[in-house]
C-alpha cells in the first residue's frame, strides 16, 4: 500500500486531466435526508477519469519505446484516454475496440487521432486482438486497469476528494470494472483516513469483483450484461484483485433500472447526462441509504463518466421511471362485459396510468396490461393492490417481469389459438452487421410464432422469440443457440407471456 501511495503522489496527470469538483446534489441530499456529494470526472477533456491512468502510464515511456507506438484495448473510455494522451507526448496509438462500442467513443478515439480497429464483440475478444497486434509490431500495451501506474493515475481522483471534504465521510462509492480506479481510491484513502468506508459497486450482471472476493480468487464470468459498457469486464485484474480484496469494505450490486434513476438523479442536479458506468456508483450509494437509516458523514459517489450515445436515452427514461419506483406494471383479470372498464377505472381513482394495453381474447375475461404513476412506491403500489383485490379483480405485479418490461409493454396482437409447442426465448445478441441473421440461421428447422425487436440505442438488440418446437427438440435448440455465444432464457412459463400471449 505504501508503495502504491507513493506512486499516486507522484502520479503525472494534470499535464492533461482536470482537478474535477466535488458538488453537492442538492435535490437528491433533500430527498435522501442525506450530504450526497457527487465528484464530476465527466467533466475531464475526454468526459472521463481514464485519461489520468492513460497519462500517467504513457508519460514514463523511453524515447524508444515512445518510437514504437503504444496500443490498447478499450470499449470506449480508456480508449479515448490513450488517444488524448499520445496526441499529447507525440506517440501513434492503436485502439482497438469491440465492434459494439458505442458510436460517440469511436468518432472521439478517431477525432484524438487514434488509429481505430473494431474487433470482436467484448473486450476480452478485442484485447486478444491488440496482444496480436502487439507481438506483430513491437508495439507497447497500455493495460485499461490491471498495471500499478494506470492505478496510481486513477488513485490521484482519491488525493482531490480528501483534499476537498477534509471534513467527516461515511463512504465513498466507486463503480468497478476491471478494478483500477476502485484500487486507487482504496489504497490512498485506507491509507490516510482508514475509518472512511470504500464501497464498489457493480452491475448485477456484471459483478466480477463481487465474485472474485466471494470465491477468494479471480474468477472469469461466462457473459456479462451489455448496458454499462464501460465496466462490462468478465474478470478484474490480477493487481486489483489483490488490493481490492484486501482493502474495499463491500461490493454493493445495482440493476439496469437503478443506473437508469441515477442517470436521472445526476440529470436533475447537474443537468449532465451520465452514461450508465457513470451513474453506477451513485445507483450504488442509494442503494446503501436505503439499507442504512441511520448515517454520519458525507456519502460520495464518483462520476466516471458522460459519454452516452443519444438514442441510449429513450430506453434510459423507460427504465428510470421502474428504477425509481414511481411506475408499477401490473396485469389485471377484468370481466369481459360492457361497462367493465369504467369499472375498473373508478377503482383506480385519479392515479395516473401510463400504460394501458387490452386484446379480447375470449367472452369471459379479459387480462389487462396496465402502468400505474405512483410518488412512494412502496405505500401507494400497495393501496393500488388493496384496492384491486378488495374489488375482486385478479392482480399480477410485473414491474420487476424483464420479458414485461423489455417487450410485452410495446407489443401488439394476442393470442395465438392455433400455436401449439409454443417454446419462448428472451435473447441478446451484438448490434453488429449480420448478428440478426445468425440469429435467425440457428433456429431455422423450428417455425417463427412470434418476434419482437426492438432498438434501444444500445450495444446489444433484445429479441423475445415464439418458435414451435416440440418437447423433444427444446435441448437441440437450445443448444444451437448456445453455440452462438448469445444469452438467451427460457421463458415459456413467464407470467406475462401466460396472460396475454399463449395461446
Amino acid at each position: 500500500m505504501i508503495d502504491l501511495v507513493r506512486k499516486i503522489l507522484s502520479a503525472r496527470v494534470y499535464e492533461v486531466a482536470q482537478n474535477t469538483p466535488l458538488d453537492r446534489m442538492e435535490r437528491l441530499s433533500a430527498r435522501l435526508n442525506a450530504n450526497v456529494l457527487l465528484k464530476r470526472e465527466d467533466l475531464q477533456p475526454i468526459h472521463s477519469f481514464k485519461v489520468r491512468g492513460a497519462y500517467n502510464c504513457m508519460v514514463k515511456l523511453g524515447p524508444a519505446e515512445r518510437a514504437a507506438g503504444v496500443v490498447c484495448a478499450s470499449a470506449g473510455n480508456h480508449a479515448q484516454g490513450v488517444a488524448l494522451a499520445a496526441r499529447k507526448l507525440g506517440i501513434e496509438a492503436t485502439v482497438v475496440m469491440p465492434v459494439t462500442t458505442p458510436s460517440v467513443k469511436v468518432s472521439t478515439v478517431r477525432h484524438l487521432g487514434g488509429n481505430v480497429v473494431l474487433h470482436g464483440d467484448n473486450f476480452e475478444e478485442a484485447v486478444e486482438r491488440a496482444e496480436e497486434l502487439m507481438r506483430a509490431r513491437g508495439l507497447n500495451f497500455v493495460h485499461p486497469f490491471d498495471d500499478a501506474d494506470v492505478v496510481a493515475g486513477q488513485g490521484t481522483i482519491a488525493t482531490e476528494i480528501l483534499h476537498q471534504h477534509p471534513d467527516d465521510i461515511e463512504a465513498i462509492f466507486v463503480p468497478v470494472g476491471g478494478g483500477g480506479l476502485a484500487a486507487g481510491v482504496a489504497a490512498y484513502v485506507k491509507f490516510l483516513r482508514p475509518a472512511i468506508r470504500v464501497i464498489g459497486v457493480e452491475p448485477v450482471d456484471a459483478a466480477s469483483m463481487h465474485t472474485a472476493i466471494k470465491a477468494g480468487e479471480r474468477t472469469a464470468l461466462p457473459r456479462v450484461g451489455p448496458f454499462a459498457d464501460g465496466v462490462a469486464v468478465r474478470q478484474v485484474g490480477k493487481l486489483t484483485y489483490q488490493i481490492c480484496s484486501e482493502l474495499l469494505d463491500e461490493v454493493i450490486l445495482v440493476d439496469t433500472d437503478a443506473m437508469s434513476d441515477a442517470i436521472k438523479d445526476i440529470f436533475e442536479d447537474t443537468r449532465v447526462l451520465a452514461e450508465p458506468a457513470g451513474a453506477l456508483a451513485l445507483a450504488g450509494l442509494k442503494a446503501y441509504v436505503a439499507r442504512e437509516p441511520e448515517r454520519t458523514g458525507a456519502l460520495i459517489a464518483i462520476n466516471t463518466g458522460a459519454n452516452i450515445n443519444f438514442d441510449r436515452l429513450r430506453h434510459v427514461a423507460e427504465r428510470a421511471s421502474l428504477g425509481e419506483a414511481r411506475e408499477v406494471l401490473l396485469a389485471v383479470t377484468i370481466p369481459e362485459r360492457p361497462g367493465s372498464y369504467r369499472d375498473f377505472l373508478r377503482v383506480l381513482g385519479k392515479r395516473s396510468l401510463s400504460e394501458f394495453s387490452y386484446r379480447h381474447t375470449d367472452s369471459a375475461e379479459a387480462h389487462v396490461f396496465v402502468g400505474i404513476s405512483v410518488a412512494d412506491s412502496v405505500a401507494e403500489k400497495a393501496d393500488v393492490l388493496a384496492d384491486l383485490h378488495r374489488h375482486g379483480y385478479g392482480v399480477v405485479d410485473l414491474s420487476a417481469n424483464e420479458t414485461a418490461k423489455l417487450h410485452l409493454r410495446y407489443m401488439v396482437g394476442g393470442r395465438a389459438r392455433t400455436v401449439g409447442q409454443e417454446l419462448i426465448l428472451r435473447s441478446e445478441f451484438p448490434e453488429r452487421p449480420g448478428a440478426l441473421q445468425e440469429f435467425l440461421d440457428a433456429v431455422q428447422p423450428w417455425n417463427i410464432t412470434l418476434f419482437h425487436y426492438r432498438n434501444h440505442g444500445a450495444d446489444y438488440g433484445r429479441v423475445l422469440m415464439g418458435l414451435q418446437v416440440p418437447e423433444e427438440d427444446h435441448g437441440r435448440c437450445k443448444d444451437e443457440l448456445s453455440g452462438l455465444g448469445y444469452m438467451f432464457e427460457d421463458e415459456t412459463d413467464n407470467a406475462a407471456y401466460r396472460l396475454f400471449l399463449r395461446g
